[in-house]
């Protein structure tokens, strides 16, 4: 089983990675902000309190979280392994998930840390278009759609996340850098952390990934 947690600052490319690793090893894609989004679009109770925190880039208390977590990795698209995309961004709550892979026996794991800078950060981020429809990805830039302001797969509207605008995003990052960076010396303490350069072209950071999945 290939169990693998991405750091990095909103923008740095967890996702895109996730999703070609999800491709090319048949494992499951678990992101913190889709799990959140699909809750606030359902309206659940805890889909509401997690808005009121994301909409001010701020991080959803660990309480919400965790035990979400843990079910959601236990369940059966997750036994062929995952790649846990967004969580943890706490030290406790990663001393909570270590806690929790002893407990099931995961002690076989890997945490890639992409890095990039702070301004192409803001500008992906700031540029980040997403459809309503079927979440496909977009950049005004960087990925425009073939029709300006519709997706090319299925037709639906493409918007600009709430937590996507300038401001926002300055506070998202500034949270990550205050709250979510120690992470990165709690896991080289252990001795499983990878830092990769996520300026590089798409393919040269998939296959530094590769290179870490292999170590």
């Amino acid at each position: 089983m290939l169990h693998l947690i991405f750091l990095g600052a909103p923008g740095a490319g967890k996702g895109t990675q996730a999703v070609r690793l999800m491709a090319d090893y048949g494992i499951s894609h678990v992101s913190t902000g889709d799990i959140f989004r699909d809750n606030i679009k359902k309206g659940t109770e805890l889909g509401k309190k997690a808005k009121e925190y994301m909409d001010k880039g701020e991080l959803v208390p660990d309480e919400l979280v965790i035990d979400l977590i843990k079910g959601r990795l236990l369940q059966d698209d997750c036994k062929k392994g995952f790649v846990l995309d967004g969580f943890p961004r706490t030290v406790p709550q990663a001393e909570a998930l270590s806690v929790f892979f002893k407990e099931v026996g995961w002690d076989d794991y890997r945490v890639i840390d992409l890095i990039v800078e702070r301004n192409v950060l803001i500008r992906r981020l700031s540029g980040r278009r997403v459809c309503r429809s079927c979440s496909a990805v977009y950049h005004v830039v960087g990925k425009p759609p073939a029709r300006y302001g519709f997706c090319d797969f299925c037709g639906g509207e493409l918007y600009q996340r709430s937590d996507d605008n300038e401001e926002t995003v300055t506070n998202r990052l500034e949270v990550y850098a205050r709250e979510t960076k120690p992470l990165t010396d709690y896991y080289k303490k252990l001795g499983i952390l990878y830092q990769i350069d996520g300026m590089m072209e798409f393919e040269d950071v998939y296959e530094a990934i590769e290179d870490a999945i292999e170590a």
